[in-house]
């Protein structure tokens, strides 16, 4: 394999796909690391319409192997006997885990990264959310506005296919959109009393990377429900289906796996990179690639430990980090928040197939400065109303004989519930950092983190469970129950910030195009970048921020200034 390219990509995911298809399509050179194995569509999707009674312990991972080897990744019901195969080996792969100040790093360790099990859910920002660290004053400003990002967002919908509802929000701004999935009766009712009597709320159904429509040679959804396993239809988008055969086809792609990053080595008389050291996974062996363009996409907590690891006597804190900002102000968003109760009057009525998405209730806190809920920024609702099967209704019973024996294969109570997602403020002493001493199987010193809720989430999270109970009651709900949730970040999978950009390179890592202030011929877009963390979902931005920055490099590239 030759040595030399116009551009390397670390990380192969959600911006690492974005990043290769982008830099391939403009005729660079590109060579891809992937420090996971490489997985095949359909071949690898062994779970897929596979039901409970396959596995021996109905799904869920043996009860030895989960101890062992998926300690952190077993803890979500993401993570199964059904797709374990896309999940980060916890004992193969480990990090510092402090139960004192636990983080729980959910991820994958394949070909296309989280891409293959994420939650598909893509809503833009708005200025509401670019323009809220300037308004509130916790936080630096953002380098950019949504008209910056506007059009990126349209490139990137348009490709991958998202199917959702517009609303004429501008606090979430429509998009390029097939035909939404429909609601089901229950949801349709609580719409209906969340619009009546909550003025300035409204709930759709989420807004979601699945096809309702072919797209591109790709199928529309058949509602078998379980995407996390693959779809061999290719209805929803990864980058294994959509942005890596992108690259694929304009010849210009080299794709490597099992390749771990070690570090960086940069010049120090021109400040750029010069060589990306990598070490292979499965005999430890040892090269170094260089290129023009390096684009860091290895996810927040991966970039960033690339950065730490890439110190030298010019960059004694980490590359890029002059401003001592790398590692810190890490966001995710508020998980494990719910409010359930049962539905009444809808038990003629039952759902067929298994719709991939859900409900969203878009943020109703902090718009217009006309409310002061106690607490900055908001939240969002992700949930839905579903018809308990016959096992939860069999559960619920009691007696003997022939009329008891039938009613145990009905179906059982309509239930809605809520979950809220708030977003998490950057805080400095949110962060993560290399340990002196622990180091993992390939001699790189392992991540740690110290992060923790304060008390803006915290006031957040109990407006939730308020306001959540309200609208169920409203809706008729009984039996309502609700929990505050677990509080330990990470949990929600949106990790971000550790690489913030900023117009001050005394303050941040990266300018308003991704590229690292101190080291020209680097960008970073995965979430790393973020300044702020909303508290919608993050890939789509993270893919249109991917897909600007890509085209900007090359562009510069093109004209000598890179």
């Amino acid at each position: 394999m030759s040595a030399q390219f116009d551009a390397i990509v670390i990380g192969s995911g959600m911006t690492g796909g974005w990043a290769a298809r982008e830099l391939t399509r403009r005729g660079l050179k590109t060579l891809v690391l992937e420090r996971g194995r490489e997985i095949e569509h359909i071949k690898d999707y062994q779970g897929e319409h596979k039901g409970p009674w396959d596995y021996t312990f109905r799904g869920k991972i043996p009860p030895d192997e989960a101890k062992n080897d998926y300690f952190i990744q077993s803890k979500f019901g993401w993570c199964s006997d059904f797709n374990k195969q896309f999940w980060n080996n916890d004992r193969l792969n480990p990090y510092v885990y402090d139960e004192d100040k636990p983080f729980n790093w959910v991820h994958t360790d394949v070909l296309a990264g989280r891409s293959m099990v994420w939650g598909r859910q893509v809503y833009r920002w708005s200025d509401l959310d670019f323009e809220a660290n300037k308004r509130d004053g916790h936080g630096i400003d953002w380098p950019i506005r949504y008209a910056d990002i506007e059009p990126w967002y349209d490139y990137v919908e348009n490709h991958i296919g998202i199917s959702g509802e517009k609303l004429g929000l501008p606090y979430l701004p429509d998009g390029q959109f097939q035909k939404p999935m429909e609601l089901n009766v229950v949801e349709k009712h609580v719409r209906r009393t969340i619009q009546d009597q909550f003025p300035g709320r409204d709930m759709t159904v989420g807004r979601v990377a699945i096809l309702t429509e072919p797209h591109n040679g790709r199928g529309p959804c058949h509602y078998c429900g379980p995407c996390e396993r693959g779809c061999s239809v290719s209805a929803y988008f990864s980058a294994l289906t959509v942005t890596l055969p992108d690259a694929k086809q304009t010849g210009n792609l080299t794709l490597r796996t099992d390749a771990v990053v070690e570090g960086l080595d940069v010049d120090p008389a021109s400040g750029r990179i010069t060589g990306v050291r990598v070490i292979d996974a499965k005999d430890k062996s040892r090269e170094t690639y260089s290129a023009k363009l390096v684009f860091l996409c290895a996810s927040t907590i991966g970039s960033t430990q690339v950065l730490m690891n890439s110190a030298t006597d010019a960059h004694p804190n980490g590359l890029a980090n002059g401003s001592g900002v790398l590692g810190k102000y890490m966001m995710d968003h508020t998980f494990g928040t719910g409010i359930t109760g049962i539905m009444h009057g809808f038990d003629d009525r039952t759902t067929y197939g298994f719709r991939p998405n859900g409900i969203y209730v878009p943020r109703f806190r902090n718009l217009d400065g006309q409310d002061d809920p106690g607490f900055l920024r908001g939240y969002g609702f992700q949930g839905g109303a579903v018809r308990e099967g016959i096992v939860q209704n069999a559960e619920q019973l009691t007696g003997f004989g022939p009329d008891f024996k039938k009613q145990l294969g009905s179906y059982g109570r309509w239930r809605m519930s809520y979950y809220g997602f708030g977003e998490i403020l950057p805080y400095a002493d949110n962060r993560m950092m290399l340990d002196p001493v622990k180091k993992d199987r390939f001699g790189i010193p392992q991540v740690r983190f110290d992060t923790h809720y304060h008390d803006n989430e915290k006031r957040m999270i109990d407006d939730m469970l308020v306001e959540g109970e309200a609208m169920l009651k409203a809706a008729g709900a009984t039996d309502i129950v609700k929990w505050p949730g677990g509080m330990t970040m990470g949990s929600g999978v949106h990790e971000m910030g550790t690489a913030r950009m900023g117009h001050d390179p005394s303050e941040s890592v990266l300018n308003g195009w991704n590229q690292a202030h101190e080291v020209p011929n680097l960008f970073v877009t995965d979430g790393a970048c973020m300044t702020s963390g909303s508290c919608v979902n993050p890939s789509i931005t993270y893919m249109a921020l991917t897909a600007r920055a890509a085209n900007y490099a090359a562009d510069r590239l093109a004209e000598g200034a890179l």
